[in-house]
């Protein structure tokens, strides 16, 4: 097993390249299933255990698969499987993406039910609610998802999601690609990740309106073709890296991202002291001499992501003051906040809410990764700790990060990657 090993303290200056998205590679990765003639060509797909994973399983499926220097090509033609199995699944919640585009283009499928990150009941019900509307016969047998289509074809259809789902969105997405008929989503994700999946299918030939919207209708095709697709950049990474620069007083530039997509993180950067400026898809962040306490409440795009909230708390640990953070997507999503507590923070926890004390001096220790941002989170933390910082697990980061340790190693941080042995 690997750990993360950081020696606090150091100064980061200079400029990175943004990843792809891993968010946005998964579904892209999945809609390469549905053409059934040709090869899906996808460029700036990031290395990541994930995205390895994804591969593996529609290698399984039967797709001809290839990857190198972040060009992925899949060919689905002669897929010989609508089974997509546990051992795979389990180790990604994304798996479920496949749901969509089999049933629309088999009208059956057999998906196990997903496993991933450990913080919190996150359902499928969703995913399953749309493919109904959609005509799918659905029932669940031994830990398995088995969908059918009783008219041999799924039939367009009004999907209304009672909260807005990026996964949900986007199995809703591929499948209403290849329905009869019409197909009208309302409450649909607007995030950046699911517009690059419009983007793509409409690529493929699918008719899709209301794109970057929470209104999405989509007049279903018979077919569609293999065409090649550049995925976009990854906010998430970006974002954990501009905190980088922040919590250790650095500052440093970024480049081929899409400011837009991060507007309400950068602006949250800019509350807490933060000089941002941004140019030709660059963005530039200088730290403040004083960090500023800044609240935020983790909400669907295009407000505060999820996705950054564990890495602002270890942000805010520097604050000078009392920050208040709040998600309202995953209310159990805090497992990092006892380990950041180990490393000398003082957060409260109250519900979905964690209350953050700075600035305190973190001395760095031994820590447990117990999902993918929670390790940022650690990570960020042992940057600036005293001492030596020891990020347990990483195998969590390195589903959604793309070496990181070598792009913070690159702006002058002193980190490195160990094998270890746990004591079982």
């Amino acid at each position: 097993m690997d750990k993360l090993v950081i020696e606090g303290g150091n100064r980061l200056e200079g400029q990175v390249t943004a990843s792809g998205s891993k968010n946005s590679a998964l579904p892209l990765i999945a809609a390469a299933l549905l053409p059934e003639t040709g090869t899906t060509v996808l460029e700036r797909i990031p290395d990541l255990k994930d995205t390895r994973t994804f591969r593996k399983l529609l290698d399984f499926l039967g797709a001809d698969t290839s990857f190198a220097e972040g060009r992925m090509e899949i060919n689905a033609a002669n897929l010989r499987s609508i089974e997509a199995p546990y051992e795979l699944v389990k180790q990604m919640r994304a798996s479920i993406y496949v749901l969509g585009p089999m049933l629309g283009r088999f009208s059956k499928a057999e998906v196990s039910l997903p496993g991933g990150c450990a913080f919190g009941p996150r359902p499928i019900d969703l995913h399953l609610m749309a493919m109904e509307k959609l005509g799918a016969t659905i029932s669940i047998e031994n830990g398995f998802i088995k969908a059918t289509v009783p008219g041999g074809r799924l039939k367009g259809g009004p999907i209304e999601f009672p909260i807005s789902s990026v996964g949900a969105t986007g199995n809703a997405l591929m499948a209403a690609a290849l329905a009869d008929g019409v197909t009208t989503i309302t409450n649909a994700a607007a995030e950046p990740e699911i517009t690059a999946l419009c983007d793509h299918l409409i690529a493929m030939g699918a008719m899709i309106e209301g794109t970057g919207t929470s209104k999405l209708i989509i007049e279903g095709k018979k077919e569609l073709k293999a065409v090649t697709f550049t995925n976009i950049f990854d906010r998430i990474e970006t974002g954990t890296l501009l905190a980088a620069a922040a919590i250790t007083g650095s500052s440093i530039t970024i480049t081929d991202t899409d400011p837009s997509h991060m507007a309400s993180v950068l602006r949250k950067f800019e509350t807490a002291g933060c000089h941002i400026a941004t140019e030709n898809g660059t963005i530039h962040l200088k730290s403040p001499d004083i960090l500023l306490p800044t609240d935020i409440i983790a909400n669907p795009y295009p407000l505060f992501p999820t996705d950054m909230q564990a890495q602002w708390i270890a942000l805010m640990t520097q604050a000078k003051g009392t920050s208040q953070i709040i998600d309202k997507v995953y209310h159990e999503r805090f497992n990092h906040i006892p380990e950041l507590n180990r490393l000398g923070a003082k957060i409260e926890i109250h519900n979905n809410e964690a209350i953050v004390h700075g600035p305190v001096e973190l001395t760095g220790t031994k820590v447990m990764s117990t999902d993918l941002r929670a390790s940022a989170c650690l990570v960020l933390a042992g940057l600036v700790a005293k001492g030596t910082t020891e990020v347990l697990r990483v195998y969590h980061l390195d589903r959604g990060y793309e070496r990181i340790e070598d792009k913070l190693r690159q702006l002058g941080a002193s980190i490195r990657r160990e094998s270890y042995q746990e004591f079982t």
